[in-house]
């Protein structure tokens, strides 16, 4: 499970920024993640539940904001949405690399 390194990751940027804008309490954290990312969501969600006990986001809520996978034709140069790495382009039937949906970063934060 490697969603708890994540969500150590997460609550790191989190109290850092929060500490750098003069913050005491995190109430929000907000995530971006691609759907190619390779993260179990529920498993995300389970573990900052946990993770973030005795720290300053100890009340926070997580809001998980899911991004689509994108690819992108070399041969024709469609885009097309896509939900596997390997997947085939819809205009052209060439393989689709992969341009988007990998993504995993901390977007937002409400704090007081």
């Amino acid at each position: 499970m490697h969603e708890m390194t994540l969500v150590a990751g997460i609550l790191e940027i989190a109290e850092e920024r929060a500490r750098e804008a003069g913050a005491a309490r995190i109430n929000t954290v907000t995530v971006e993640i691609g759907r190619l990312a390779g993260v179990e969501l529920s498993a995300l969600v389970f573990c900052f539940e946990t993770a973030r006990l005795g720290t300053m986001a100890a009340g926070a809520e997580l809001v998980v904001c899911e991004l689509p996978g994108r690819g992108r034709c070399p041969a024709c140069g469609a885009d097309a949405e896509i939900d596997f790495y390997a997947a085939l382009c819809p205009a052209c039937d060439g393989c689709l690399q992969v341009v988007g949906g990998r993504e995993l970063r901390v977007a937002s934060l409400d704090v007081d």
